[in-house]
């Protein structure tokens, strides 16, 4: 008589503990902000008009609103780099091997595990290397904005696109040569078409990571209002000085926006990377 096997039920109760564990714990963060911002006044209250009001004075400050609008093109620009180099990294990295391979591997993870302020700080020491007329352009101004938000955000790009050309089928570019294309036309008629979903979800991706980027931000270009201000400096500054429901209208900001890249990652993008 075959043996009945235990029942998988107490297997299953302990995996979604623990998953709903963390789940929770970032759904609760997102409702605390939520709701010491929109709570109403009481006479103890310090901060009587901390019920939505903060989000309509925080939009209204001209410092603010230059963060909003400088991050939203620091970040547009720096996913548009991130594509541009990580396409031709990706595809060389998925359908070629050559010497030295697994070292340059090991480099693009470097801005992954190294501490935010060492990624400024090491910037901010390579461009001591750079003519002063060069350098009294970029350190401490806009470019280095884009600058410090482009090295870590590329380096995911790269992954998700590495991860994306994996996926695609290397014998549609073989064929594609036998019936008279060379690589590049191969790459441009059948190879890049398929890596829209790709493009979608790398462009995105990178776009988030680099409005929610401030580690490199404050060492290299700093946290200037009115010129190198963007939102998750803004958070600091508006901490600061001691004005807490505006540094948590400004999160509340820039969740909303990283959600809704994010959803158009999983909307449109590929939902099949392993990275």
């Amino acid at each position: 008589m075959s043996r009945q096997p235990a029942s998988d039920f107490p297997f299953y109760v302990v995996l979604v503990l623990i998953s709903s564990t963390y789940l929770l714990l970032i759904a609760a963060m997102l409702v605390a902000d939520a709701v010491y911002l929109f709570e109403p006044p009481t006479a103890e209250s310090a901060d009587s008009d901390r019920a939505g009001n903060a989000i309509l004075r925080s939009l209204a400050d001209p410092n603010i609103q230059y963060s909003i609008w400088l991050s939203l093109v620091s970040t547009s620009i720096t996913a548009i780099l991130s594509l541009l180099f990580a396409v031709p990294i990706g595809y060389l990295f998925s359908r070629h091997q050559f010497w030295g391979k697994n070292f340059l591997d090991a480099m693009l993870d470097i801005p992954f595990v190294l501490p935010p302020l060492v990624v400024g700080l090491s910037l901010l020491i390579l461009f001591q290397y750079f003519d002063e007329s060069i350098r009294s352009r970029i350190v401490y101004q806009v470019p280095a904005v884009i600058l410090a938000q482009f090295v870590v955000s590329c380096a995911l790009a790269v992954r998700v696109m590495r991860a994306t050309f994996d996926q695609i089928e290397p014998r549609l570019e073989q064929v594609a040569q036998t019936l008279g294309c060379n690589r590049s036309q191969a790459f441009a008629l059948v190879v890049f078409p398929e890596t829209t979903p790709g493009l979608i979800t790398a462009g995105t991706l990178a776009w988030a990571r680099a409005l929610g980027e401030f580690g490199p931000l404050l060492v290299f270009a700093g946290a200037t209002r009115g010129k190198t201000e963007v939102l998750s400096t803004t958070v600091f500054l508006e901490l600061s000085i001691g004005n807490l429901p505006g540094a948590v209208a400004v999160s509340l900001l820039m969740i909303a926006m990283a959600f809704v890249v994010l959803v158009i990652a999983r909307r449109w993008g590929s939902r099949h990377l392993t990275l």
